[in-house]
């Protein structure tokens, strides 16, 4: 059991490299791209790419230079908030960001 959850286990990979793609795939839209999910994604800002391609919607105003970890989460909330409240998306399993270090949706 604690083979399958450790993380280089090869269930992994393969959902970090589908993610990345797909992501990916919908950034071309607008000349950007991830290459680490974890790291990519920290400051919100390419979520914050991925959800207005993808819903077609301008979110509201964020830190577009973010250098503080405040200014990175207030980003990724904005996006949660966006996919809650907007688009009317129901997101389980992703809790706040109190004592996280890294982006609350890594893999």
């Amino acid at each position: 059991m604690e083979r399958e959850l450790a993380d280089h286990a090869p269930w992994k990979k393969i959902q970090q490299n589908t993610s990345t793609k797909w992501i990916n795939k919908h950034l071309r839209l607008v000349n950007t791209q991830v290459e680490d999910l974890q790291t990519d994604l920290a400051d919100g800002l390419k979520l914050i790419a991925l959800a207005e391609v993808l819903s077609r919607k301008k979110l509201p105003k964020y830190t577009i230079r973010p250098n503080f970890r405040s200014q990175k989460l207030e980003n990724i909330s904005i996006v949660l908030d966006f996919l809650e409240c907007t688009e009317r998306i129901r997101l389980v399993n992703i809790g706040k960001f109190e004592n996280e270090k890294t982006f609350p949706l890594s893999f």
